[in-house]
């Protein structure tokens, strides 16, 4: 039976903002051309694998703004979830087995009616 943890709510809250801050990063990222700045396309077959890209018009300075914004508020929430006074009350491998339900909390709160 795995060990059930107290954790605060906003180290919680903060977990959860940071998994949310992630996924609109990562779907922004996925939307957003290959290159920052615009570049050719190139094809280069000379590796263990072939890879290509079509040519990148670049992000636009909006882009560039909301990538920042997330990326500095990831850094910020990972920092404030990270350095939490919590993890003070915990050693060893109990302190390591609780980071790792943390970030799995919110799929549990998700599951439940």
């Amino acid at each position: 039976m795995a060990a059930t943890y107290d954790f605060p709510s906003d180290l919680r809250a903060g977990q959860e903002e940071l998994h949310q801050v992630r996924a609109e990063l990562s779907a922004l990222l996925k939307r957003l051309p290959w290159s920052v700045e615009p570049l050719d396309g190139f094809s280069d077959d000379n590796g263990w694998r072939k890879v290509e890209r079509p040519a990148s018009p670049g992000w636009t300075e909006d882009e560039q703004a909301e990538v920042e914004k997330l990326r500095r508020r990831e850094h910020e929430l990972a920092v404030f979830v990270s350095t939490h006074r919590y993890w003070a009350e915990l050693t060893g491998s109990d302190r390591m087995y609780a980071r790792s339900a943390l970030k799995r909390a919110h799929e549990g709160a998700e599951e439940s009616p």
